[in-house]
């Protein structure tokens, strides 16, 4: 009987051993997984944005919210159109904002004219915003009441009619980093239609989408910049991160809510209200800090000559003055100058000596 037990309590102890080896071995990783795992990291300048610290409301110090309209004729705006149709080189912005609202995967909210909420209140349902435009669309498989998903045919979304997008703008200066940092905050497609009789195209305003919200969808779309340069380098993401676009301001956040045109209905003047605008977004942030004296001295150099390319006759004038004022002078008019500036010291020093015998005489009396 004790043999027994001594034979089970062997057995259990190398059955014991065996399972803590096995559970210490390790799996050598095979090249496969080195790849999977490096196509898995999000990218060093993405992951710098995302791990950026966020500045709270009390670390701002200044803020300027603005509306901007993007006119996609324009060439600066073009690589938010192009690709007319989804292919080899990708879709637009408008195919993918589109995609995404119809699979439930990205959230729209309603266009309210510079009150704009992004809050679960003002959501849009968009079932009720493909009505609302005419867009045909189908209830997709795996749809439900919580989780609505939806198919569009390419050919019926109106990317060709989507020529302008209104886009949101927040500059901001806050104290950690003591620079003003203008982004992106939200952008709305806007349609471009005309009646049944024709005439000008009236724009409609469609929703309003968060970029924040819309940045995971876009960071691997890449586009076109240049025509003379056909690789896709540059994607959406940092299209809109490094301000490529060009956009007019229509509107800035003010109490009346009144947009430029309802401020200025005069053109002239209202476009010179949007270039003091810009110029004041523009200089805000060198206005802070006091130039040392080198950027002084360099700023009047640059006055100077653009004073100078202005006026290429009056510089003319001025040197022709300057050697009219000093002519030149000969040997022998210099020495006769000489003499008369010598001539002058004697007639003050017989001044002075009678002055002094005029002073000797009162004093003796």
């Amino acid at each position: 009987m004790m043999k027994a037990i001594k034979y089970i309590s062997t057995a259990l102890f190398i059955a014991s051993f065996s399972l803590s080896a096995q559970a210490q071995v390790v799996k050598k990783r095979t090249d496969n997984d080195k790849g999977k795992q490096k196509s898995e990291q999000v990218s060093e300048r993405l992951q710098a944005r995302f791990e950026q610290k966020k500045a709270s409301d009390s670390d701002l110090q200044w803020q300027r919210i603005i509306y901007r309209s993007l006119d996609l004729n324009k060439a600066e705006n073009m690589p938010l159109y192009y690709p007319e149709e989804p292919g080899a080189d990708g879709m637009n912005l408008f195919f993918i904002i589109m995609t995404h609202l119809a699979d439930n995967s990205l959230t729209a909210y309603e266009y309210l004219d510079g009150r704009e909420m992004f809050t679960d209140e003002y959501k849009i349902k968009v079932s009720d915003m493909f009505d609302r435009f005419h867009i045909l669309y189908a209830k997709a498989k795996g749809s439900s009441e919580k989780n609505p998903k939806y198919t569009v045919e390419n050919a019926d979304i109106p990317a060709n009619e989507v020529l302008s997008y209104y886009i949101l703008e927040k500059y901001e200066f806050n104290r950690l980093n003591s620079k003003v940092t203008r982004k992106v905050d939200a952008i709305c497609p806007v349609l471009h239609r005309s009646d049944d009789f024709g005439g000008e195209a009236i724009k409609y305003p469609m929703f309003w989408v968060k970029m924040e919200d819309l940045r995971p969808h876009i960071v691997h779309q890449y586009v076109f910049t240049d025509n003379d340069n056909n690789l896709l380098k540059t994607n959406l993401d940092d299209y809109f991160a490094n301000n490529n676009y060009k956009g007019e301001i229509y509107k800035y956040k003010n109490l009346r809510n009144l947009s430029m045109m309802q401020m200025f209905p005069d053109e002239t003047k209202r476009k010179h209200a949007q270039d003091s605008i810009e110029k004041r977004l523009a200089s805000f942030d060198a206005n802070i800090w006091v130039p040392t004296r080198e950027e002084l001295q360099e700023m009047a150099a640059k006055r100077d000559s653009i004073e100078a390319a202005k006026n290429p006759e009056l510089n003319a004038d001025n040197k022709a003055k300057e050697s009219k004022s000093t002519p030149k002078t000969k040997r022998g008019e210099k020495k006769s100058n000489n003499k008369k500036s010598e001539a002058k010291p004697k007639k003050s020093s017989t001044k002075v000596s009678k002055s002094s015998n005029v002073t000797r005489s009162v004093r003796r009396r």
